[in-house]
Formats: C-alpha cells, structure tokens, sequence
C-alpha cells in the first residue's frame, strides 16, 4: 500500500494531465482531459476539475501530501496565477486558489512547464547526476528551466531558465514576446518550417510544411533544409552558451518534438557550440537527448511538489 504520495498535474494549450506519483517518481495513477484552449477560463478550469475528480476519487488520495503544477506559462508562483500564450482565457487566472478549493489544505507548488521537465531530468532523466543543468523543451515554442547546485532554482515567480526568449540577433525578427531575434523566433519548430519556405524548400507531394518533414529533407540531403535546422542549431548554441556562461551549468538537456530530429539537429549544435562555449570553464558543456518523453511536465510537477529534483529517492511500498 502507499503510504506517501503526491499529485501532479501538467497543463498545456493541448491537453491536462494529472497523476499520483510516488518518491521514486513512479506514477501510479493517471487521468487526462483535452485543454479546450480557445474557450472561457471557466472552460479550462472545468478541465482541470475533471482530471482532479479523478485523482481525488481514488482510494490512493488520503496517502497524498501535496500538490505540484507545471503549467505552460508566463506563470507567477508568488501569486499561485497562470497567463498561458496559448490559453487565452487564462490570464492571471487564480490556479492555485482553484486547486486549493478542490483539494483542501494541501500544500501546492506552481512552476512553468520548462521548470517541471527541468525538475523531471534531473530527478529521472538525463541531466539525473549534474548538478547544474539547463533542460530545454524544442517544439512549437521554446522553454527550459535550470538546476544550479543540485537544487532546482525556478525564480521568485516561477520562470527561471526561459530560455527561449534569449535574445541572439539584434536585428533579428520581431518576436510575438515584443523582443526582437528570440531563440524561440529562430529555433522552435515553426520557425524552422518559416525559414525552410522563405528559402524556396517545398515539402515532397501533399505532405504538410512541418518541421518534421523539413528533418526529414534536411536529412535526405536538400540543402535548404538542412541550412534551416543549421540556423536554427546557432541560435540554440548561442544562448545554451550564454547560459552556461552565466550560471556555469555543464549539461544541457533537450527534449520536445525538434529534438526527435536526432542528428539533424545535434550535429550542428555541437559544432556551433564550440564557436560559442569557447571560455575555460565552459569548454566542456555537453549537449544530450531527453529522456523523460511524454511524462516528463507530471514528473516534474511531482518533483516540484517534493521540493525539487530529489536526489535519492526510495520506493514506497
């Protein structure tokens, strides 16, 4: 039976998931519900209620001691509000009070998404054992969070590491944040697929522009393509360097679906990133694939609930 547990939910524009997780970060039960994204806040959080009455129902419940929310972001952990980019309805919305009323007198720990899969590598995945890390998601945006000291550091408000808004060109295009030459203007998926078709790149037959299938030229040989992925590896190198520069991490962890891209992208990040990582203490940065996948936001989330990556965990029976 399991004696000591906590809940996880992890929110996003596409669905919500919630689990309980144990203190080896084993998930014992799990529930999910569509994110109706462009409808009310009302609407997002009824969502939300529905995955909680599952993990509430259950006969495993009173063995929970707290709660962990990763949630796409802008999030402000010090007000426990949420302004997801990609939920319109959600703009200061009181998350954590609304969880709290359904929940009882739990405690709560709110974190960006990127802060979730940050806490997630290190606890499980591949940053697991560095004691300073920088963990990245690559996909339709890009996020990231930190561990600095063997501790995971979200910041006052819950978005340390957000890497994807980095500036690395001044000249840059203008990006949606109101900076202009962001990591994420250049790197996330559908700016790799932006770039590839400005260049004159096509996808084969009736297949749709996708970053993926840009991967798939790039790896085919089509040389605009790959010059795309190129772009785009700069741009990552050039702020993961920044950053580690900074903090003095010695890993970064990239996940999300660009990374699915293997060597595509990889290749030329490492390359890039010994033109960019080029002092002393940062020669010897490394760059790997994520490991956590799909699970990483509620292992995370159930990290940050247990205050951080633990180091050691054992498995409750």
């Amino acid at each position: 039976m399991h004696t000591d547990l906590v809940a996880a939910l992890d929110i996003g524009g596409t669905k919500i998931a919630g689990a309980l997780v144990d203190s080896s970060g084993r998930i014992v039960l799990r529930g999910q519900r569509p994110t109706p994204a462009q409808e009310s806040g009302e609407s997002v959080m009824r969502a939300v209620e529905a995955v909680l009455a599952e993990l509430t129902s259950s006969v495993l419940w009173p063995a929970v001691r707290a709660i962990g929310i990763g949630s796409a972001g802008p999030v402000d952990a010090s007000a426990g509000t949420v302004s997801p980019v990609n939920i319109p309805g959600w703009r200061g919305f009181p998350l954590v009070d609304g969880v709290r009323q359904l929940t009882g007198a739990l405690p709560v720990e709110l974190v960006g998404d990127g802060v979730a899969i940050a806490a997630a590598e290190h606890w499980q995945g591949a940053a697991k054992g560095h004691d300073n890390a920088l963990c990245m998601v690559v996909s339709t945006g890009v996020g990231g969070g930190l561990v600095l000291g063997g501790a995971l550091h979200s910041g006052p408000t819950g978005n340390a590491g957000h890497i994807g808004h980095i500036s690395v060109d001044l000249d840059g295009d203008p990006c949606p944040c109101g900076a202009r030459g962001c990591v994420e203007r250049i790197a996330s998926g559908p700016n790799i697929t932006r770039r590839a078709l400005a260049e004159g790149w096509r996808p084969a037959g009736d297949a749709e522009p996708t970053a993926a299938a840009v991967a798939a030229a790039a790896e085919a040989g089509d040389p605009v393509a790959a010059a795309s992925f190129v772009r785009a590896a700069r741009a990552l190198a050039a702020g993961i360097a920044a950053t580690a520069t900074l903090v003095e991490i010695d890993i970064a962890v990239i996940g999300g679906g660009v990374a699915k891209s293997g060597e595509v992208l990889f290749g030329p990040l490492r390359t890039a990133l010994q033109e960019y990582a080029t002092l002393s203490f940062v020669r010897g940065l490394s760059v790997a694939p994520a490991r956590m996948g799909t699970d990483a936001g509620l292992v995370g989330a159930a990290a940050a609930a247990l205050g951080g990556a633990p180091r050691e965990a054992s498995v409750i029976g």
